[in-house]
């Protein structure tokens, strides 16, 4: 099945979620929808497996919502985090390619968190996009096991199985502010870039908030990718763990100025020191230097980056090979 999407009509259909909502849930074939240039200021949720999203243009084929997580419901309570997504993927073999898909919310300290897309299924493949956001722009799920706080996880996903997904992320560009990359996925990050917005604080960034479940093999890996940013110098930090047994793994990653020496931040948590898993290996550029690492970070050797290939992060029981798509 092959559906064209285009907001001047000369498609099937005008909205993402039109189409969507047109598959049959009984329709086994693959799907492939074709998403042509134009912004679609839409909430979308994808819940049909086996679909792969084609945009016309990565830069001009946008999907995007405005959605955070201070603003009031109808009954009284905040939207809170899990509400916030322009787009849920909540199913498995979804690929998207060269597009878009943005929260324009606002910065995290005046809209607090805002999610742009919330993947959490298994088989995820992402191919040259953009995920533009500030503070949670990505979120890769599932959620951890349990909420820290009554009616944190409060969304679609609150009360559903927790299982481990496998998302591929490749020549993507991701920006943010405050832990624009977090959850408890385990994905591999490629060729990305991830970008930190200045938000004019001590503090201006944290890159990534993992929070993988104990005894999950693999939280985040990230190879050949580049953390940039519009930020001062010493003023954002790489990564801190959401939950204490977090994982991050960082292989030939290319940092600037913008990264404090530290690199990493532990969020308070020192009993993870113990219990996380953070690494690096080979890192590139002004905020490389492992002189003022904490010794909770690990230093990557040679023989262990087997241990990282995208074969052995990804591959499964299954086979599954998304780079030689």
């Amino acid at each position: 099945m092959v559906i064209h999407i285009s907001p001047d009509k000369t498609g099937q259909f005008t909205t993402i979620t039109d189409a969507l909502a047109s598959i049959p849930d009984t329709y086994t074939d693959e799907i492939t929808i074709y998403i042509h240039k134009g912004v679609y200021k839409e909430q979308v949720v994808i819940t049909h497996p086996g679909i792969t999203f084609i945009g016309d243009s990565q830069k001009d084929t946008v999907l995007t919502y405005d959605l955070s997580a201070n603003m009031m419901m109808d009954d009284g309570m905040k939207r809170g985090t899990f509400r916030t997504y322009s787009c849920l993927i909540d199913t498995h073999d979804i690929t998207f390619l060269n597009l878009t898909v943005a929260n324009t919310a606002g910065p995290g300290p005046a809209a607090a968190q805002a999610i742009a897309l919330y993947a959490d299924g298994d088989r995820l493949m992402f191919d040259s996009c953009r995920f533009l956001g500030n503070q949670d722009t990505l979120f890769t799920g599932p959620l951890p096991p349990k909420e820290i706080e009554p009616n944190g996880f409060i969304g679609p996903k609150q009360f559903a199985p927790r299982i481990n997904g496998r998302h591929y992320y490749r020549n993507c560009y991701i920006e943010g502010d405050v832990d624009f990359v977090f959850g408890s996925a385990t994905a591999y990050f490629e060729q990305c870039e991830f970008f930190s917005k200045n938000i004019h604080q001590t503090v201006n960034s944290y890159v990534t908030a993992a929070s993988t479940p104990q005894g999950q093999p693999y939280g985040y890996v990230m190879k050949d990718c580049r953390f940039t940013g519009s930020c001062p110098p010493a003023s954002c930090y790489l990564g801190r763990p959401w939950r204490e047994y977090a994982k991050t793994v960082l292989i030939d990653c290319h940092m600037g100025e913008h990264i404090f020496p530290e690199g990493w931040h532990d969020w308070g948590k020192t009993q993870a020191h113990d219990t996380c898993f953070y690494a690096e290996y080979n890192s590139l550029g002004p905020g490389s230097a492992q002189d003022f690492r904490p010794d909770w970070i690990r230093r990557l050797k040679r023989e262990q980056l087997p241990l990282y290939s995208r074969e052995a992060v990804l591959s499964g029981d299954d086979g599954w090979s998304p780079w030689n798509m």
